[in-house]
């Protein structure tokens, strides 16, 4: 898939709301599925894995996900490291990712709001990185995806070969299922 051909694509689903949160999992570790875009793609979403304490005890929070996004027509796939970061202090602002070989990552800004600020600011970022899916087809060990901002701040998030092979069976279905439905 060409550069502008996933920008595209994520750009869409940033429009369609698709770049929310994945919702919370009722088994915990299942990767779920929801149709997007008034049927165009199919997001594959990874179950929340905790990265910190849950910020001010609030579930939700301080945790990131794989997600893929499968257009349903082409089969063409884009795959993210999505993360949510919540915290109290100066704004980080999270603006950049790069894998294990210093390589940068695509970076995807999502939302950054400002919690409160009454005695001391709060702030929760939405961000993710691109993963291209032959570096992840060829991690089933897993990796480690490293995060930066423009306040200094560092950050970085593993990834297990599990989730890695969960994520990956299930886009694998969703695009058979996907091949299926449109041989019918």
């Amino acid at each position: 898939m060409t550069g502008g051909r996933v920008a595209l694509l994520a750009g869409a689903l940033l429009l369609a709301g698709c770049a929310a949160a994945p919702a919370a999992n009722s088994s915990g570790d299942a990767v779920t599925e929801a149709i997007a875009e008034g049927g165009k793609f199919v997001g594959v979403l990874g179950p929340k894995v905790q990265q910190g304490e849950p910020f001010l005890g609030v579930a939700g929070t301080n945790f990131h996900a794989l997600r893929s996004w499968i257009d349903r027509r082409t089969g063409e796939t884009v795959h993210q490291l999505y993360v949510e970061d919540s915290y109290a202090g100066a704004k980080r602002g999270w603006d950049a990712a790069q894998d294990t070989r210093g390589k940068p990552l695509r970076f995807i800004p999502i939302s950054d709001r400002e919690i409160t600020c009454a005695p001391a600011c709060s702030h929760a970022e939405e961000f993710a990185a691109a993963l291209p899916e032959d570096e992840l087809r060829a991690n089933p060990q897993g990796l480690t995806v490293f995060f930066s901002a423009k306040s200094g701040a560092q950050m970085a998030i593993p990834v297990s070969g599990d989730l890695i092979a969960k994520q990956l069976a299930a886009v694998d279905a969703a695009r058979r299922a996907s091949a299926a439905a449109a041989t019918k």
